[in-house]
């Protein structure tokens, strides 16, 4: 009779498995390494593919060696670089005032009964509201101005903070709040150490739809008799049927897109590390 202590011999173990040279398998929620890139390289490729071999006419979508040509004349000409600032500047100042109205509104709705009764009601009508249909509401109060776009983009990034941010004040287990309130903690406190942690993640999330939104915005916005930026670009280039530089503006706002995302889910891992180490 074996005796727990006796140690099973090499054949009774069954074989030895090297766990140095064992591939790493793709389980559950594991992505594919760079699968982010995998899709956008095959649509390249296979527009290089279609212009080389004459099946895609170049009136309709110009070759990819020619929209990298006419990228880099835009680039040495200073020409996109302007767009590009006058663009970022729209966008990212718009994304500011409407994060900045859309948290205070959802902190003040989401802390008061009050607050919710006064604003949760006129954001629900915003929301069934189109932004962009109140372009002329807007380009009657403000004028074809900077403000106007700004307005109009920070209009449209405020709904997704607020529904997001007031949700996530929403879902806090109101357990913390008994806890808050055994130990006498303060009001200041308590939102400072209890309900903006456990909201930041809606927050979070709201700025990731925000991000998607401002560039949307942005895009109609700079096409409605505008004198620089992206939008404006494009709109030239279409009336000249020039696909080329129409094509180098949607990489353009595709690579802002990409960089703003990759900026929020860079500040969503650091903020939310804690959330890693419960449990």
């Amino acid at each position: 009779m074996t005796t727990l202590l006796e140690r099973p011999t090499a054949a009774s173990a069954g074989p030895v498995v090297d766990k140095r040279v064992v591939r790493r398998r793709l389980g559950p929620g594991k992505r594919i390494p760079f699968s982010l890139a995998i899709g956008p390289l095959l649509l390249v490729g296979l527009w290089c593919l279609l212009s080389a071999t004459g099946r895609l006419d170049p009136r309709t979508l110009s070759e990819p060696w020619v929209v990298v040509e006419t990228a880099r004349d835009l680039i040495e000409n200073g020409r996109l670089q302007d767009a590009l600032q006058t663009s970022a500047v729209r966008a990212f100042a718009g994304l500011g005032l409407g994060t900045a109205i859309g948290t205070l509104l959802a902190l003040v709705s989401g802390l008061s009964r009050v607050g919710e009764a006064v604003i949760d009601g006129p954001i629900q009508v915003k929301r069934a509201i189109p932004t962009l249909a109140l372009l002329p509401l807007l380009v009657l109060w403000l004028g074809i101005t900077e403000e106007m776009k700004i307005v109009t983009i920070a209009l449209a990034v405020m709904l997704p903070v607020y529904i997001h941010t007031h949700n996530g004040l929403r879902t806090i287990d109101g357990r913390y709040a008994e806890l808050a309130e055994t130990v006498d903690i303060g009001r200041p406190q308590f939102i400072r150490d209890i309900v903006l942690p456990g909201a930041m993640p809606g927050f979070l999330l709201g700025m990731r739809f925000a991000v998607t939104t401002a560039l949307l915005s942005l895009v109609v916005v700079e096409q409605i008799n505008a004198t620089s930026g992206i939008g404006y670009m494009i709109h030239l280039a279409s009336s000249y049927g020039q696909t080329e530089i129409i094509v180098v503006g949607l990489v353009v706002y595709a690579l802002l897109g990409l960089a703003a995302d990759g900026l929020v889910r860079t500040i969503e891992r650091k903020a939310l590390a804690w959330r890693r180490t419960l449990g």
